[in-house]
């Protein structure tokens, strides 16, 4: 289970990157972050994030169109 979660659904490129950026500079080293999303270009937007930040994306799954994303802070 996640530490947090982070609800951006409704809100589209760039937000949900930014509101995961700000959440995730408060988790401490080894938290998760589960972030719910109704954009489909965060799929793409989320696999970069973490790639550029260095934090691990450890799932992603879409549901009804709410995609779901849980990022370990590393």
């Amino acid at each position: 289970m996640a530490t947090q979660t982070l609800d951006t659904k409704g809100m589209n490129c760039p937000l949900p990157i930014l509101k995961t950026k700000k959440a995730i500079k408060g988790l401490a080293t080894g938290e998760t972050l589960e972030v719910l999303s109704t954009d489909p270009g965060s799929v793409k937007d989320m696999e970069a994030f973490c790639k550029s930040t260095g934090n691990k994306l450890l799932s992603s799954a879409e549901d009804g169109g709410v995609y779901t994303y849980e990022i370990q802070k590393s």
